[in-house]
């Protein structure tokens, strides 16, 4: 399958320059989001907080690419350079992100961020030069404008933490139950989908009944987190990934998994839609920042109870019953216990929104993004 023919290629700095400042923008609405979901209990301060880290690394990604992608354009003026400095490609299709591609090469470019940095002269002689260069030649001085903007982007690569396609596990301590000899603790870790091209985030609560904690045990540790990153793929169920962790790890017992999609970004402007969210943003658009909307998808599995099963001929291990909806068809289906999806949007899209009365917006959650960028919820 050619996935490149859902690819968008920016073809212009106006066309780059508004899509990184709309996505700063969104950035900052998902993350009033989750502090307002934290309030309204539908996560918890633990989640909130893994939420804000990753946000905080996705919007130094974006930023690193914005400054990657800055003087592109403009080299396309001088010379045929969109080959020699490459062009800037979003999924238009059921994604708005950037695509993988750009994640992957700018991880390539992080690892040899020095080597450039060593090659490249510092800002402040690139500086110098160009203003001799606006004197001398009475010109823009683009090549130099163009070695500037790299130079800040392998710095920007070198000092910030960024949104990578993969984000190995990190583990919390949440507490202990010492009458039953159990440690509980919170592990995360995200992706970047390389189908869908969209951040995905993953959380398991688990009890641990090892002798040896956890986060200490240089035996499980490192197989665990590869074990959830080779298990880290949107198009698994959560209860495939929890059965495989409970029966792969004896003295580790799942108890919640969550999983948070950030995204599609469905814009007029840079994105095809389908079904009624296309109408309700092509009556919105009417200038930079009216005519989005960014879907907040939060999938749960619960374990209800837990089983023993024989493991060898004197040895049982404790394995857990996830709670799955079995009345309701589509949720028994999906592998979750439940599924709350939910719409960001600007104030006059809501609007528009709730004119056409929609049933498929019917159960999601809408956050309108009002004035002064207040998040107001609406059900």
């Amino acid at each position: 399958m050619d996935l490149t023919f859902d690819h968008k290629v920016l073809d212009s700095a106006k066309a780059t320059r508004r899509y990184f400042a709309k996505f700063e923008r969104i950035i900052l609405h998902l993350s009033n989001v989750a502090k307002l979901s934290r309030k309204e209990k539908l996560i918890t301060s633990a989640e909130e907080a893994m939420l804000g880290v990753y946000l905080t690394h996705l919007s130094n990604t974006f930023t690193a690419l914005s400054f990657k992608h800055l003087m592109t354009h403009h080299m396309g003026d001088t010379q045929s350079a969109s080959s020699v400095t490459g062009s800037f490609a979003i999924d238009k299709n059921e994604s708005g992100f950037p695509v993988f591609g750009e994640l992957l090469q700018m991880a390539s470019d992080a690892t040899q961020a020095k080597k450039h940095l060593k090659s490249l002269p510092s800002q402040e002689r690139l500086k110098k030069d160009m203003i001799t260069h606006i004197l001398s030649e009475q010109s823009a001085p683009t090549q130099l404008q163009y070695a500037l903007s790299q130079r800040i982007y392998y710095e920007y690569l070198q000092n910030k933490d960024l949104f990578l396609t993969q984000n190995h596990p990190q583990i919390t301590w949440v507490g202990k139950d010492a009458n039953h000899r159990r440690r509980r603790f919170l592990i995360h870790w995200a992706t970047y989908d390389s189908q869908s091209n969209l951040p995905v985030l993953y959380l398991m609560e688990l009890d641990d009944t090892a002798h040896r904690a956890l986060p200490h045990d240089e035996r499980r540790w490192p197989r665990v987190q590869s074990h959830l990153m080779a298990q880290a793929v949107s198009g698994l169920k959560l209860l495939t990934i929890a059965q495989g962790f409970d029966k792969d790890f004896d003295t580790l017992h799942p108890t919640l998994l969550r999983r948070f999609h950030l995204g599609p970004m469905y814009s007029h402007t840079f994105t095809q839609q389908k079904g009624p969210i296309r109408d309700v943003l092509a009556e919105a658009d009417g200038g930079p920042g009216l005519d989005w909307a960014v879907a907040w998808t939060v999938e749960s599995l619960v374990s209800e109870k837990s089983t023993k099963e024989k493991v060898g001929i004197f040895k049982t291990a404790e394995r857990q019953v996830f709670h799955l909806n079995k009345t309701d068809f589509d949720m028994a289906d999906s592998g979750a216990t439940d599924m709350h999806r939910s719409l960001i949007l600007p104030h006059n899209a809501f609007q528009i929104l709730e004119e056409k009365q929609s049933r498929h917006f019917r159960n999601v959650r809408k956050y309108v993004v009002g004035q002064n960028a207040k998040i107001l919820s609406y059900k």
